[in-house]
C-alpha cells in the first residue's frame, strides 16, 4: 500500500460554491426529514465538480448520512452496464451488510443482476421491456427501504459516460422516487454534451420534472482564482501571476492547478502550447519512463485499473512498478481507488490526453496485453466486468477472432442484466467482426441466444451460429431497448438476405420459411409501433409462409400475433378461429407463453362475440396461471384485458376493482408501459361511475407516466373527454387534436377511432356547428362497426342523436335532418344490446330520435330512466331525468315529479361539475318556476307513522333501505321494474330526500319501518 502522498497542486482550501453547497445541504436536510431529493451537477471539465462533491459527501458523514458513491466507467467507447449503480450498491452493502441484505430479501435474484453478490441473476420469464422495468423498479424499492430510517446519500459522477441502461434506470429513479430519507445527486461534464449526445435527451426530460434540481457550476471569478492560488501556494501570490493565470486558465480550476505546476517548475510564462493536449500532458512528460509508462496503460486499460492487472500488462518488476506509481500519485496525475488495489486519473482529461497521445500500433498492443493477461488469470478483475472489458479489450486490439466469441459472450451477460442497449451494440459490433473472422472459428461458435420464439438452428451442441442468428438477436435487443428504427432496419436486411438465398422458383420465404416467419412477426410489430402502418401485411406474409408447414413456436407465435390484431382490429369469427388455432399449437409444443398470451386474446374475442361469461372465466383463468408462473408480461397484459372487457359490459364498478389490483401488481413488478394500459382503463371506468375528479387526477399522472405513444394518446382522449362534458370546449379540441397525433394515422382501431369521432361530434355540437357533426358521423360509420365495438358506437350514434335532437326547429338545421336521423336509425337497428348497459343506451338513442322529429314522450324517458338507474351511470342518468322532466312538463300536470327529477339530475350535474348540463337544467326550472331546493322532510306527526306512505311503498321503501336495486325489488314484489321505479320516485317525494341513500339513513334513523334495523 502507498503512504502519504504530496498534493503539491490541490488547494487544500474549499474555494467558492457556496451557493452550490447551499443547495446540497439543503437537499440533505429536506431528505432526512422524510423528502427525497434529486440534483443534477453539471460544468465543464475541470471546473470543479467532483471537488464539490467530495466536500458535500464528506458534509454528509459529519452529519450522519451513509454515503454511497458509484462512477460511470469508460472501457474504450463501451460503458459497462449499470456501472455507477453497481459501485454504489457494493459500497452500500459493504457499510450496510444486514439492512441491505433485509431490504432486498426475496428478490435477490432480480438484484443480483445489478450487484452480483447478491447471488445468481436467474429468472425463468422471457426477457422483455418489463423484465427491465421490473428491475428499476426493485431497484427504487431497495432504495427505499435502505433510506427508511437512515439518510442515505447516493452519488453518481461522470455520467457523461453513462451507458444506456444506466441513464434509463437514473431516469426511473428521478420520476418515482416518492418514499425513504435519500438524496440522489449526479454529476456530469456539460461541454461534452453536443446536440447528440446521448445523455441530452435525458437532461431535457429531467428539467421537465419538478423534482429534480439542476446545478450548473461557473468558472472562478479572479478573486475565487486568486484564493485558489494562496492555498495551494500556502502563501499571498503576486498580482501579476494571478493575472496570468486567470487570464489563462479563463477560471476553469484544473487548469489553474496545472498552470502552477508548470509555472513552480520553471515553464516560461506563455511558453506552452496553446492546445489543450499539451497542456495536460506537461507534467506527465516530466515523469520518469516508467512512470509515464504506466500511466500510458493505465490510461488504456479504462477508467480505473487494478494494480494486478496492471502489474501483468506493465511486466515491470515490482519496485520498479511501485516506484513509478508512487511518482504518478505524488505528481497528482494518478489516484488509488479508495475500494481496493487499482488506479485511476485524477482527472479524466489527462487520462484522454495521454491516450490521444498514444501511437496506433500502440494502443493495440496494449489492448493485446490487457486481453492476454485477463485470459491468463480471469481473477484479476470483478467477475462482472470481465466479460465486457476482455470483449473491449480483444475489439481494440483489432483481432477479429479473439474478439467476435467473447463479445457475444459479453451479449449474453448483458441481456441477463436487462442491459438491452449494451447487448444491442456488442450484437451490433459481432456482425461488424463477422466477416474478418476465419471460416473455422465461426464454425465453432454456437447460438448464443435464442430471441422470443425464433427457430433453433437444429441441435444447439453441433450447429454453428449464423449471420442471420446474430440479426435475430440484435433486431430484438434493438426493440427491447427502444431502438425501433435501428430493429426495423436489421429485420429488413434479414429479410434481404433470406430472399437472396432463396430459390428463384420459391416463395417469399426461400430455403427457410419459418425464420423469415419470425422476422415478418417482427416487422409487423415494428411497423405498427412506429406508426409506419397497422402491420397487417406483414402478418399476412408471415402466415403465408407458415402455412402448411409443421407444429412450431413460430408458427404458434404468428396465429397469436394474428389474433391479438384481429381482436384489435377486426374482431369476428375469424379472429376467433385464428386465437383457437394458436391455443392448440402453443399447447402442442408446450410454449406456455404463447398459449397464454392467446388464450388471453381468445378471452376478449369470446366476450366480444357475446360469450360473456365463458370469455372472463378464461382470462381470469390465464390472470391467475400467469402469476403463479411468473410470466409477468401476460399476467400485466390481462391486468389490462380484463378491466376494459367488463367496462364493455357495463360492469364499470368491478373493472375498477381488477384495474386498481392491476396497477398495484403493474408497480410491484415494473412493468411501466402497462402501468400506463392500466392506468387508461382504469380511468375510463371511473368516469362511466361518476368519479370525474378521481378520472382527471388518474389522465394526468397517465400523461406524466406514458411510456408510449398509445397511453400517452389515452391520456389525452379522457383528458379531451372530461374537458368536453364539462363545458370547456377549447381545452377539449386542444386534448382531442394531441389525442389524434398521438395515435397516428396509420394504424386505426375502433377503440381509438370511434371515442375521438364521438367527442369530436360532441364539441362540434356545443359550438352549433351541426354540419361537422353530421359529416363526421358520416365519416365515422362510413364502414359500418365491427363486432364488439357496440360500446363506442352507442354513444358516438347518442351524441349525434342528442345534437339533431337539440338543434330541432332551426332553419339551418331543417336541409340534411331526415337523411341525418336515418342514417342514426340504421346503424342502431344493426347495433348489439347484448348487456343492459346497451340496451339503456338504445332506449336512450330512440328517445333522442323521437324527441328530433318533435315526438318527445315523456313513457320513452320514463322507460329510459328506468333502465339506467340499477347501472351507476349517474351521468347518463342525469341527463335521462333531465329530458323526462322537460318532456313532462311539455305535455302538461306532473310539476311535482318533473320538480323532483330536475333536482335529482341537477345535484348529479352539480357534483361531476357538468356545467352545461348544470345550465340546461337551471333553465328549466326557471322556465317551469321548479324550485332546485329539496324540500325540507317533515317529521312525522304522532298518528303517522310512515310520511304518508301506502303499504306497498313501505314495502318498497323496506327494501331500498337494505340496498336492493329496482330490479331485485321488482322480483321480489313480483312487479315490473318500471313499477319498482315509479314508486320509489314517489317515496323519496314524500321523504323530501334527493336519493336512495338519502332515503334509506332517514328511514334507520327514524325507524320508520320497524322491521328494519336502526
Amino acid at each position: 500500500m502507498l503512504g502519504t502522498v504530496e498534493n503539491r497542486s490541490v488547494s487544500p482550501v474549499f474555494v467558492g460554491r457556496a451557493g452550490e453547497m447551499t443547495a446540497l445541504t439543503e437537499a440533505l436536510s429536506r431528505a432526512t426529514a422524510g423528502e427525497p431529493q434529486a440534483l443534477l451537477v453539471g460544468g465543464e471539465a475541470g471546473v470543479g465538480k467532483t471537488r464539490l462533491l467530495e466536500e458535500f459527501l464528506g458534509e454528509a458523514c459529519s452529519q450522519g448520512a451513509v454515503v454511497a458513491l458509484g462512477g460511470c466507467v469508460e472501457i474504450g467507447a463501451d460503458g459497462l452496464p449499470f456501472a455507477p449503480f453497481s459501485t454504489a450498491l457494493r459500497d452500500l452493502r459493504r457499510k450496510l451488510p444486514d439492512e441491505l441484505a433485509a431490504a432486498a430479501r426475496g428478490q435477490e435474484g432480480e438484484l443480483a443482476r445489478l450487484l452480483p453478490e447478491l447471488g445468481d441473476a436467474a429468472g425463468p420469464e422471457p426477457y422483455n421491456e418489463d423484465s427491465t422495468a421490473r428491475l428499476f423498479e426493485l431497484t427504487v424499492r431497495l432504495l427505499e427501504r435502505v433510506a427508511a430510517d437512515r439518510t442515505v446519500v447516493l452519488a453518481l459522477e461522470d455520467l457523461h459516460w453513462a451507458d444506456a441502461s444506466t441513464r434509463h434506470l437514473l431516469a426511473y429513479l428521478f420520476r418515482t422516487l416518492h418514499r425513504g430519507r435519500l438524496v440522489v445527486v449526479a454529476t456530469y461534464r456539460a461541454d461534452d454534451i453536443h446536440r447528440r449526445h446521448p445523455l441530452r435527451p435525458l437532461l431535457a426530460e429531467l428539467d421537465r420534472l419538478r423534482t429534480v434540481r439542476r446545478i450548473e457550476l461557473p468558472r472562478f471569478t479572479r478573486t475565487e482564482v486568486h484564493r485558489q492560488l494562496t492555498g495551494i501556494l500556502a502563501a499571498e501570490p503576486a498580482a501579476a501571476l494571478v493575472d496570468d493565470i486567470f487570464r489563462r486558465s479563463d477560471g476553469n480550476a484544473f487548469f489553474v492547478e496545472e498552470l502552477v505546476v508548470c509555472q513552480e517548475s520553471g515553464c516560461a510564462s506563455g511558453g506552452l502550447s496553446e492546445s489543450l493536449r499539451d497542456l495536460l500532458l506537461v507534467r506527465v512528460e516530466r515523469l520518469s519512463e516508467d512512470a509515464q509508462k504506466v500511466a500510458r496503460i493505465v490510461a488504456e486499460g479504462g477508467s480505473t485499473v487494478e494494480y494486478g492487472l496492471l502489474a501483468a500488462v506493465a511486466r515491470l518488476p515490482e519496485d520498479d512498478l511501485i516506484e513509478a506509481l508512487r511518482a504518478a500519485v505524488n505528481a497528482n496525475i494518478l489516484l488509488a481507488v479508495p475500494d481496493g488495489e487499482g488506479y485511476r486519473f485524477r482527472h479524466s482529461l489527462v487520462r484522454e490526453a495521454v491516450s490521444d497521445d498514444l501511437l496506433p500500433g500502440e494502443r493495440s498492443r496494449l489492448n493485446r496485453r490487457f486481453a492476454e493477461a485477463l485470459e491468463a488469470d480471469p481473477g484479476l478483475v470483478r467477475a462482472d466486468e470481465r466479460t465486457t472489458r476482455l470483449a473491449s479489450y480483444w475489439y481494440h486490439a483489432h483481432d477479429a477472432a479473439k474478439a467476435l466469441p467473447v463479445v457475444l459472450s459479453a451479449a449474453v451477460e448483458a441481456r441477463k442484466r436487462h442491459a438491452h442497449a449494451e447487448r444491442m451494440r456488442l450484437l451490433e459490433r459481432g456482425l461488424e467482426l463477422w466477416d474478418d473472422v476465419p471460416e473455422e472459428v465461426r464454425a465453432s461458435l454456437r447460438p448464443i441466444d435464442y430471441a422470443d420464439a425464433y427457430p433453433a438452428c437444429g441441435c444447439p451442441e453441433t450447429t454453428p451460429l449464423r449471420y442471420l442468428d446474430l440479426l435475430a438477436e440484435a433486431a430484438v435487443a434493438a426493440r427491447l431497448c427502444g431502438e425501433r428504427e435501428r430493429a426495423l432496419k436489421i429485420v429488413k436486411r434479414a429479410l434481404r438476405l433470406l430472399d437472396e438465398d432463396a430459390d428463384p422458383s420459391g416463395g417469399a420465404g426461400g430455403k427457410d420459411p419459418q425464420r423469415a416467419a419470425w422476422f415478418w412477426t417482427e416487422r409487423s410489430k415494428l411497423m405498427s409501433n412506429l406508426g409506419r402502418g397497422d402491420g397487417w401485411a406483414e402478418l399476412a406474409t408471415a402466415q403465408d409462409l407458415v402455412r402448411g408447414l409443421p407444429p412450431s413456436a413460430v408458427h404458434a407465435r404468428v396465429l397469436a400475433v394474428a389474433a391479438g390484431w384481429g381482436m384489435l382490429h377486426a374482431p369476428g369469427p375469424e379472429s376467433l378461429a385464428a386465437a383457437e388455432r394458436a391455443v392448440e399449437y402453443a399447447r402442442l409444443i408446450k410454449a406456455e407463453a404463447v398459449e397464454l398470451n392467446a388464450r388471453l386474446t381468445l378471452g376478449g374475442l369470446m366476450v366480444d362475440a357475446g360469450d360473456i361469461e365463458a370469455g372472463l372465466r378464461e382470462m381470469h383463468a390465464v390472470l391467475e396461471r400467469a402469476r403463479e408462473s411468473c410470466v409477468r408480461h401476460e399476467a400485466g397484459r390481462a391486468y389490462v384485458n380484463i378491466p376494459s372487457c367488463l367496462e364493455a359490459v357495463g360492469r364499470s364498478r368491478e373493472a375498477v376493482r381488477i384495474a386498481e389490483e392491476g396497477l398495484r401488481y403493474s408497480r410491484e413488478c415494473g412493468l411501466r408501459d402497462n402501468e400506463g394500459w392500466v392506468l387508461n382503463n382504469l380511468v375510463e371506468s371511473r368516469m362511466s361511475l361518476g368519479h370525474w375528479d378521481e378520472a382527471s387526477e388518474g389522465a394526468h399522472r397517465l400523461h406524466r407516466i406514458a411510456y408510449s405513444t398509445k397511453p400517452r394518446g389515452g391520456a389525452h382522449l379522457r383528458r379531451a373527454h372530461l374537458a368536453w362534458l364539462r363545458g370547456e370546449l377549447a381545452t377539449a379540441a386542444e386534448h382531442l387534436a394531441q389525442a389524434r397525433d398521438a395515435y397516428g394515422k396509420h394504424d386505426p382501431m375502433v377503440q381509438y377511432l370511434l371515442p375521438l369521432a364521438q367527442i369530436q361530434l360532441g364539441v362540434a355540437a356545443g359550438q352549433g356547428r351541426l354540419a361537422d357533426v353530421r359529416t363526421g358521423l358520416a365519416d365515422a360509420a362510413r364502414d359500418g362497426f365491427p363486432v364488439g365495438s357496440q360500446r363506442y358506437a352507442w354513444p358516438l350514434l347518442l351524441t349525434a342523436a342528442t345534437a339533431e335532437a337539440e338543434a330541432r326547429g332551426l332553419p339551418s338545421a331543417e336541409e340534411g335532418r331526415a337523411e341525418a336521423l336515418e342514417l342514426i336509425r340504421t346503424y342502431a337497428k344493426r347495433l348489439a344490446t347484448p348487456v343492459p348497459v346497451w340496451q339503456a343506451h338504445a332506449l336512450f338513442v330512440g328517445a333522442e330520435l323521437a324527441r328530433a322529429e318533435g315526438r318527445d314522450d315523456p313513457d320513452r324517458w320514463a322507460e329510459t330512466v328506468v333502465a339506467l338507474g340499477p347501472l351507476e351511470r349517474p351521468y347518463e342518468l342525469a341527463r335521462a331525468r333531465h329530458r323526462w322532466a322537460d318532456a313532462l312538463l311539455a305535455r302538461g300536470g306532473h310539476r311535482d315529479r318533473a320538480g323532483d327529477l330536475v333536482r335529482e339530475a341537477h345535484m348529479v350535474a352539480v357534483h361531476l361539475g357538468a356545467r352545461p348540463l348544470r345550465e340546461d337544467l337551471e333553465l328549466l326550472a326557471a322556465r317551469a318556476r321548479l324550485s332546485l331546493r329539496a324540500p325540507v322532510a317533515a317529521e312525522p306527526e304522532p298518528g303517522d307513522e310512515g310520511f304518508g306512505l301506502t303499504p306497498r311503498e313501505q314495502d318498497v321503501l323496506r327494501l331500498v333501505a337494505v340496498g336492493r336495486t329496482n330490479r331485485q325489488i321488482a322480483e321480489e314484489l313480483f312487479i315490473s321494474p318500471k313499477t319498482a321505479s315509479v314508486h320509489v320516485s314517489n317515496i323519496l317525494g314524500k321523504l323530501g330526500v334527493a336519493g336512495r341513500g338519502e332515503a334509506a339513513a332517514l328511514t334507520h334513523r327514524l325507524r320508520l319501518l320497524p322491521e328494519v334495523p336502526a
